[in-house]
């Protein structure tokens, strides 16, 4: 007899394995999917199934079960801290007179001396079509500090008062890899480009208390598994990040899969996991997650964002031919960093969105593997946007994976074509069907909150690569349904070295589920992200129902 305490019928079930078995009834206990059959051999098969005490049954009516989704590249820390700040995100906001009403407000109804945080502001989709300035957050408050992020999470602007209190004037340095904004008289105007700058003002930031963060990230961790997400990885985790992380899969307070990329300084001389290698991390990450978290990897920057004219690239960019943007790092400190984590069993995964920061990673991994082979490392570079032919085929011989951040082309690709990158490059971002012809190991990621958490979206953006102006940019390099599937299912569980247990339906594996209410290989692609999830199911568990929606079409 077969033991079970969930089982689904009447499904449309998408198993994404190998063969791309399409099947009816799925059954699970404790976790783990222990039967997958058709209509006719569930009839056969019924007899032998024994029901254990809690056991719990679905008729989903003909709805579609896939594996759950996997993000392997997002901010969900970010996210949360987001919903306690000020929205200066576009289309909404059209002017930075719109931001400043925006924080305005927020400043008469939490009336303190406390920080005003903002995020999102896009200068390319302000009437302005610049930065904003300190003497535009000046205008709100000049006695309580003011930080508003830019969309890409490598730029802001502050106000004087924070100038002030950071003890930043005229005189400042540029630090390596970033700068400080200027006006015709060679003052600062309160805009921070990259990392490196921005940290001058971080430390200054009060931390939100530990229960008001947690419960953030409750919340935060709701929006995700509503979109059929199961497993997370969280693109940028610190100590602190890290404690809050384990404090809230401990309580129970979300339920998903975590994979963590530790921000490389942590794991330096003087950083709190100086002493760790790979594999004591991973197995401290599971003894305080009780198996819920895992290490992913550490996390290297290598430039900035294509769309904060901070991107590097080989060619200049189309709207200023004297601008190249930054490396981060000079080539021999990156290949040092990498053969460090390389050489202590890290896997290693370095931003780059031009093509010139690709280029230097490449040439960084390179080292490392050259020096110090070593088999399935699974190093993976992040957003790989501008990726030319021959970095992907360098990226395959040295088995480098990607992972693609593909909605930009959606939100960002008007622009690139006609500011950043012009009509020739602009075409090629985001390869995807390259990088599948070559047998590369690759996934779509929403880097959330730079758009929003929707791997439906992401994948309609694959299937499509329709830009927000309508126009198709790079109609070669799009991908099939299922194939954009896989590549936040089963090809995210292979990035995660998950494969055995996540990514697929199929007997051994976790009972990990989206169900969604039309099948995205047999609608109109344009449809695809319209598509509702209904339940997502975690563990055997379900953690999600779109209870409207699923009591109209679910028995």
């Amino acid at each position: 007899m077969m033991k079970v305490d969930l089982l689904i019928r009447n499904a449309n079930i998408i198993t994404l394995d190998a063969q791309s078995t399409r099947a009816n009834v799925v059954a699970s206990y404790r976790g783990r999917i222990v039967g997958i059959w058709s209509k006719a051999e569930f009839n056969k098969a019924k007899d032998s199934l024994a029901p254990e005490k809690d056991f719990k049954k679905l008729d989903l009516n003909g709805a579609t079960l896939i594996p759950g989704f996997i993000d392997t590249h997002n901010h969900l820390f970010m996210y949360a801290l987001n919903k306690a700040q000020v929205d200066c995100s576009s289309p909404q906001n059209k002017s930075i007179s719109d931001i400043l009403y925006n924080l305005e407000a927020f400043h008469q109804k939490q009336n303190d001396s406390s920080w005003i945080l903002g995020f999102g502001y896009d200068d390319t989709m302000l009437t302005e079509n610049r930065h904003p300035t300190k003497e535009d957050l000046d205008k709100v408050s000049t006695d309580r500090p003011i930080i508003v992020r830019h969309i890409s999470n490598h730029i802001a602007v502050v106000n004087s008062k924070v100038l002030e209190l950071a003890k930043i004037d005229a005189s400042v340095k540029d630090p390596e890899g970033g700068h400080f904004g200027r006006d015709a008289s060679n003052n600062l105007n309160g805009v921070l480009y990259e990392h490196v700058a921005m940290s001058f003002v971080y430390d200054y930031i009060p931390a939100p208390l530990k229960e008001e963060v947690i419960d953030l990230i409750r919340v935060a961790a709701q929006d995700y598994v509503a979109q059929g997400i199961t497993t997370n990885t969280d693109a940028a985790v610190g100590h602190s990040e890290y404690d809050i992380h384990m404090d809230v899969i401990r309580d129970t307070k979300h339920p998903m899969r975590m994979r963590l990329m530790f921000m490389y300084n942590v794991l330096l001389e003087d950083g709190f996991f100086e002493k760790y290698n790979a594999n004591q991390l991973n197995q401290k990450i599971l003894e305080d997650s009780n198996g819920m978290a895992k290490l992913d990897s550490v996390k290297l920057f290598q430039d900035g964002s294509i769309q904060g004219l901070t991107g590097a690239l080989r060619q200049p960019y189309y709207n200023d031919p004297n601008l190249f943007g930054d490396l981060i790092f000079p080539q021999q400190t990156l290949n040092d960093y990498v053969l460090n984590f390389h050489s202590r069993g890290f896997r290693i995964a370095t931003h780059g969105n031009g093509d010139r920061a690709i280029g230097s990673i490449l040439e960084a991994y390179q080292h490392a593997l050259d020096t110090s082979p070593r088999t399935d490392h699974r190093h993976r570079i992040e957003h790989v946007q501008t990726a030319t032919p021959e970095d992907l085929k360098l990226m395959k011989d040295y088995n480098i994976a990607a992972s693609f951040f593909i909605n930009h082309i959606y939100y960002w690709g008007d622009r690139h074509k006609n500011i950043f990158l012009g009509p020739e490059r602009a075409e090629r971002i985001n390869p995807l069907k390259e990088a599948e012809d070559l047998g590369l190991l690759y996934t779509l990621h929403s880097d959330c909150p730079v758009t929003p958490i929707s791997p439906l979206f992401s994948i309609w953006a694959a299937v499509n690569r329709v830009t927000s102006g309508g126009h198709v940019l790079g109609e070669g390099l799009k991908i099939n349904v299922e194939t954009a599937l896989k590549s936040m299912t089963i090809y995210g569980a292979q990035l995660n070295f998950d494969e055995q247990d996540l990514g697929s339906i199929e007997i051994g594996k976790f009972a990990d589920f989206a169900i969604l209410d039309k099948d995205p290989t047999a609608v109109d692609p344009m449809t695809i992200k319209d598509i509702n999830i209904l339940f997502t199911i975690i563990n055997g568990e379900i953690v999600f129902e779109n209870k409207e929606l699923a009591l109209s079409k679910i028995k």
